[in-house]
């Protein structure tokens, strides 16, 4: 869906995790620990290039668990396969990535840019995901399901 100006659509979540923002920014870098938190309830990740830096690419296919899951895959059924590169890394404050969806449907295509911010408050970090540009084929319910899902699992893994 576009807005009045023609712009897609921006989703965005956040959440307070008891830790501080260095904790979770090395969260973000170390693809072991990203791969167990990132995917949103009923996925699992598995990352197949991951390159930590400005102007760096990664590959992560996110998949279905089991067969009842509500909505098909974009690369496949049971299959989300997502290609990214940082586009900023600020240390401790943020991370911006560009995301594309691996699929032949138009209504998936296009880049999402992904801003997290990371701002210190009392007793922890104020984690703040911004997606901009949202393919119009991702149901804002859905979407804003996975963006709380990865935040639970975030605060899961570092509390």
């Amino acid at each position: 869906m576009r807005s009045a100006l023609g712009q897609k659509r921006a989703d965005s979540a956040s959440r307070v995790i008891m830790a501080s923002p260095q904790t979770i920014y090395r969260a973000f870098l170390d693809p072991e620990a990203l791969v167990s938190w990132l995917p949103p309830e009923g996925m699992k990740g598995h990352i197949d290039v991951f390159d930590p830096r400005e102007g760096g690419t990664y590959r992560m296919s996110l998949t279905h668990e089991g067969s009842d899951h509500s909505t098909p895959g974009k690369t496949s059924e049971h299959s989300d396969v997502v290609r990214g590169r940082f586009v900023e890394l600020v240390p401790d404050e943020r991370i911006v990535q560009l995301v594309e969806f691996d699929s032949d449907d138009p209504a998936f295509a296009g880049a999402m840019t992904m801003t997290w911010t990371l701002a210190a408050v009392p007793g922890g970090t104020n984690v703040t995901i911004l997606c901009e540009n949202v393919p119009e084929g991702i149901r804002q319910e859905d979407h804003d399901a996975g963006l709380r899902s990865t935040l639970e699992n975030l605060a899961a893994f570092i509390e």
